[in-house]
């Protein structure tokens, strides 16, 4: 295989999704299938880059795989395809949140969150592609492009919430359910974000709502005469060490680019978001993947 611990990946996914989806979609289901094969199924092609017949011919192909996610037959291509469609946000959502919770200490210490956005590609298209049109005039205008936002925890990298939509947007809207969605997860006592995000509601949000303490430089809109609120706070002492750790945001989307690709697929914007989605899911698998092979070395007792 062309990557090194594929069937123990797919293994993971597969236990994950079981911990939270049944079996069957329907109590009148052919049960060909269950719902976890076919997410875990789901999290291969995102983690290689496969098309839904390149994931039915390598399934095909290797019997460790099969064995991996309990597949007596492999799935038709459509099968998958219509799984995806119908597989909601909420139980991405959740499958997500029990990833992250897999990766966490059980100390119930509290953490540091990191907030940021990104950009991800709809197109196959490439970029001199791209370019090449809009020098010769044949594409005028700024497109749309699908904006995926997280929150990150800054210690062990696992993404605790994440979001997709149509951009451009501002980013202060994204903020509350972040947050809101990381506080089930793990209990956070930072959240570290950009003047993307910066309004005294969010400041609020996550103080008075979360009880976390909230750093964000105080830097949109005009110069505040007098310092007010939470963003006067930012504004007179700004905690810089803690505002460092937002880079590792930014390290978590480098490394899901470089490791899935910037690619998120689909005729239909709900589809692209939830191959967005898709890609934190399996971002999550991927660090526990490689955290279940790490065992803490045994002390022996001093002769």
């Amino acid at each position: 295989m062309a990557e090194v611990g594929l069937v123990r990946l797919a293994r993971v996914a597969r236990e994950v999704a079981e911990s939270v989806l049944p079996l069957y979609s329907h109590p009148r289901s052919k049960r060909l299938y269950t719902q976890p094969q076919l997410v875990a199924i789901l999290c291969l092609m995102r983690y290689e880059g496969w098309t839904y017949r390149e994931a039915v011919v390598r399934l095909a192909e290797h019997r460790e795989l099969r064995e991996a996610l309990h597949l007596a037959r492999v799935p038709h291509f459509t099968t998958l395809q219509k799984f995806l469609k119908r597989l909601g946000e909420e139980e991405l959502e959740g499958l997500l949140a029990e990833a992250a919770k897999r990766l966490m200490p059980p100390d119930g210490a509290p953490f540091i969150g990191a907030c940021d956005a990104t950009g991800l590609r709809t197109s196959r298209a490439s970029y001199y592609f791209v370019r090449r049109l809009r020098e010769m005039g044949q594409e005028k205008g700024r497109r749309a492009w699908l904006k995926y936002s997280l929150l990150v925890e800054v210690r062990r990298r696992a993404i605790l919430a994440q979001r997709a939509g149509l951009g451009p947007c501002s980013d202060i809207p994204e903020l509350p359910p972040l947050v809101a969605s990381g506080a089930r997860v793990a209990r956070l006592g930072v959240v570290v974000a950009d003047a993307g995000f910066d309004s005294e509601e969010n400041h609020r949000f996550v103080r008075e709502v979360i009880g976390a303490l909230s750093v964000i430089p105080a830097k949109r809109g005009r110069p505040m005469r007098e310092p007010r609120g939470y963003r006067g706070l930012m504004a007179i002492s700004f905690p810089r060490e803690l505002y460092r750790l937002r880079n590792l945001a930014e390290t978590v989307i480098s490394v899901m680019k470089r490791k899935l690709g910037d690619l998120a697929p689909g005729h239909t914007i709900h589809m692209q978001c939830k191959q967005a989605l898709l890609a934190g899911l399996t971002y999550n698998l991927h660090l526990l993947k490689y955290a279940l092979l790490w065992r803490p070395p045994t002390l022996r007792p001093a002769s």
